[in-house]
């Protein structure tokens, strides 16, 4: 008889909560956290400095196990670019029918060089828990919680004085969403 591994013994994942943490099965927990970054590029000499500044303060002060990920998508600007005909159908204007021709020329040639691209940032917060206690699991596990959870306000105070916006997972169905497309797995039933 041929014995079948599952991919689903493979993910380390255990238990998903509600708070957008997850139980791995070596007894970690972490945490999942979404960013919104600001454009950075758009800001001018002295608020990059005072970023800057702000994020160094956090990396100096922050005392906990994080991990940054960032997740890459290519958009699709044809939607766009079929409005942007459609008006062009309906203008009178030369000058402003040239305008958006070249506008339109200008998308097509970032969708083909694969330039436009979103980008998605999450933070991952990860503490352990002490396998010495393994009949305290329960008491130590409620502590890793909060502990994660003190972190995510820290982490999020930080983050936001650098001119990010953070935004907390807070359901299961969102942090299985999130691990799937990490996974790159489309099945709904997976984990």
């Amino acid at each position: 008889m041929k014995i079948i591994n599952s991919t689903q013994k493979w993910v380390p994942f255990d238990k998903f909560f509600n708070n957008g943490i997850i139980k791995l099965k070596n007894n970690s927990y972490i945490k999942l956290i979404k960013i919104i970054p600001i454009n950075f590029n758009l800001k001018s000499d002295l608020e990059k400095d005072a970023i800057l500044n702000s994020y160094k303060i956090f990396l100096k002060t922050f005392n906990s196990n994080i991990q940054i990920l960032i997740q890459s998508s290519k958009e699709n600007l044809s939607k766009h670019i079929s409005q942007i005909k459609e008006k062009n159908n309906i203008q009178k204007n030369n000058n402003i029918l040239n305008l958006s021709n070249s506008y339109i020329q200008f998308i097509e040639n970032l969708n083909q060089t694969k330039k436009s691209s979103s980008k998605i940032f999450y933070i991952i917060l990860k503490k352990s828990l002490d396998n010495k206690n393994k009949e305290n699991n329960e008491i130590f596990e409620k502590n890793i919680i909060n502990n994660l959870n003190d972190d995510y306000f820290i982490l999020k105070e930080c983050i936001m004085r650098c001119g990010n916006r953070v935004i907390e997972i807070d359901n299961k169905e969102e942090s299985k969403k999130i691990i799937k497309s990490f996974l790159g797995i489309n099945e709904n039933n997976f984990l």
